[in-house]
């Protein structure tokens, strides 16, 4: 085992899927000669040259749309957008065709395309802050993972380079930096739709998304000093979703909450609200408790940032009120 970070987690999986599969492709704004804006993609140019590693307009309905076409054509392309609200803008490639396609042909192409999605609110206001993944989530024949910590950001990519299905990446800005250990086997993969249980528990259960994972555990160890064992558990994959942990944990602990940072109103929380409901409504002792964005844009200014976005606070008391 080794320490690295999120950030490093991506690139050592986009660089060893590269190196494994000549048909993997990268391009996107920036990602070439800058090294994204993030700077994960530097060095990726001089190691695959300009023709796997290469720059494009600002154009994301284009660019995603010819990585369809690379997809339907036999490359693995990975586009990166350089936010992920940008995906809005690129809904007719990814939704009609992306998502559609291999189905509206009857199954005759494959769709091998991953796009990253940098997402969450970092003091960049509501077009370049938001964590869309409920949206997309409506759409049928995406694929879609959010990973919480390094060593699934990079399980979690390699999975999706090698799926023949389209899958959006989302990957937190906040968590770039996060350290956590990873194991040095070369062809470490985490299966796409497999959730984590973060911590073992049976007076509630927490279902965490993203960066919400590192302040669910905090909010976990708060309530251990309390008497209270709760379960955390990380989705990692929306879509496919891990139905089945999320059911199995409720029938032992019968209470749950959601954080995530998507707005409220049909979140991912309300998803799992309504499973539940189908699934598993005879083990739930108290009703659900959702902490999410409340249906505002996200803010610019730092303070009003902070208010919207969960915290550990705001999750701590929504599990004090079930457990009371």
């Amino acid at each position: 085992m080794r320490t690295i970070t999120y950030a490093q987690g991506i690139k050592e999986a986009l660089v060893e899927e590269m190196r494994r599969d000549p048909t993997v492709i990268l391009y996107g704004e920036d990602v070439a000669n800058f090294g994204g804006i993030f700077r994960i993609t530097s060095g990726l140019k001089e190691e695959f040259g300009e023709n796997r590693v290469f720059d494009t307009p600002i154009s994301e309905n284009a660019f995603v749309g010819a990585g369809v076409g690379a997809a339907l054509t036999g490359l693995r392309p990975v586009v990166e957008l350089q936010f992920a609200d940008f995906l809005f803008t690129t809904g007719d490639e990814i939704v009609l065709k992306a998502g559609m396609w291999r189905y509206g042909h009857g199954g005759a192409y494959k769709i091998p395309l991953v796009v990253r999605c940098p997402s969450g609110a970092a003091g960049v206001g509501p077009e370049h802050g938001q964590c869309p993944e409920a949206f997309f989530m409506h759409t049928p024949g995406l694929k879609i993972v959010s990973p919480s910590n390094p060593a699934d950001a990079k399980g979690l990519l390699k999975a999706a380079i090698r799926d023949d299905n389209p899958v959006l990446y989302f990957e937190h800005k906040l968590l770039y930096a996060a350290k956590g250990e990873i194991s040095d086997d070369p062809d470490y993969l985490v299966p796409l739709g497999k959730a984590a249980i973060a911590r073992e528990g049976d007076a509630l259960t927490l279902v965490a998304i993203s960066a919400m994972v590192p302040k669910a555990l905090a909010v976990a160890d708060r309530l251990a000093k309390e008497g209270h064992h709760i379960e955390v558990i990380d989705p990692r994959s929306l879509c496919p979703f891990d139905r089945p942990a999320i059911v199995e944990s409720v029938k032992k602990t019968g209470k749950i909450v959601v954080a995530e940072e998507s707005y409220r109103t049909l979140g991912v929380g309300a998803e799992i609200g309504a499973m539940l409901m189908e699934e598993a409504l005879e083990y739930l002792d108290r009703p659900l408790r959702r902490v999410a964005i409340p249906d505002v844009p996200i803010p610019t200014a730092t303070v009003l940032e902070q208010f919207v976005i969960p915290n550990e606070e705001k999750i701590y008391q929504a599990c004090r009120e079930l457990l009371a």
